[in-house]
C-alpha cells in the first residue's frame, strides 16, 4: 500500500483527482451541489478553456508519474 505523507504528494493526488472530474464533467457528467472541478482548478490558477486546462494537468501528470 501506498501512502501520501508530504504536502507535495497531497497536492498532486489532489490535482489527479480534479483531472478525473473535469474529464467527467467534459463528457456531461455535473456534481450537485458542490462547485465544479473547473471552477476549483480556476481558483488554483489554472487558466483557459476546459479543454486548456486539461492539457496542462496531463502535462502535470505526465511530471508526477511519467506516463501517459
Amino acid at each position: 500500500m501506498t501512502m501520501l505523507t508530504t504536502p507535495t504528494q497531497i497536492e498532486g493526488a489532489r490535482l489527479l483527482t480534479l483531472r478525473s472530474m473535469l474529464m467527467l464533467e467534459m463528457i456531461g457528467m455535473k456534481r450537485s451541489r458542490a462547485p465544479s472541478a473547473y471552477s476549483m482548478l480556476k481558483t488554483m490558477g489554472f487558466k483557459g478553456t476546459r479543454g486548456q486546462v486539461l492539457a496542462e494537468l496531463d502535462a502535470v501528470r505526465k511530471e508526477l508519474i511519467g506516463k501517459e
